[in-house]
């Protein structure tokens, strides 16, 4: 069994009781999936730049990335409905505590400068979402095979029903927000 799990079941979960005045176990918020997608905008004129953005990914999550498409038209963008315009996973179960240990321990303290992810991310149903510039944090991305630095964003998906069920959630999980 992953540590953060345990860590959820043995210490987060009597926390999160004990704040809120849960009845039930099955009250208690969770961690329902990760999702990491990948913006690939100049996918449109070069297919490599959104096959290393699949590579990169499936690499970092060890799972098949979908790849997205358009859903309307921009002109301004210069993007038609149904070009293909980025990738992304989705992580459950194991594979998704496993992910986020490694985000957890390994690649965010590896950021330069680091004080912490803000807390003004969520959207109002108990989800987050974090922002990474480069997909270089994490080890197992090799520098020279590089196409192009792209970022990602990684959206946290809770059971919680308000910000501070999963501001408290997340924090307790081990997330390392700003003080």
């Amino acid at each position: 069994m992953n540590r953060l799990r345990e860590k959820y079941n043995k210490e987060v979960v009597p926390k999160l009781i004990e704040k809120y005045k849960y009845t039930s176990v099955m009250e208690v918020p969770k961690l329902e999936k990760i999702v990491i997608n990948i913006g690939v905008g100049d996918a449109k004129e070069n297919r490599k730049f959104l096959e290393a953005s699949v590579a990169e990914l499936e690499a970092i999550t060890g799972s098949k990335p979908v790849i997205t498409k358009a859903k309307k038209s921009i002109a301004g963008f210069k993007i038609r409905e149904g070009q293909e315009i980025g990738c992304k996973v989705t992580l459950r179960g194991e594979k998704m505590y496993t992910f986020l240990e490694k985000l957890i321990r390994i690649a965010l303290p590896s950021v330069r400068d680091f004080r912490g992810v803000s807390s003004k991310s969520f959207d109002g149903r108990g989800n987050y979402t974090l922002g990474i510039k480069e997909q270089m944090i994490f080890a197992e991305i090799e520098y020279d095979n590089i196409v192009k630095t792209r970022g990602m964003d990684i959206v946290f998906v809770t059971t919680a029903k308000t910000n501070e069920e999963a501001f408290d959630l997340l924090n307790e999980i081990g997330i390392p927000f700003r003080k």
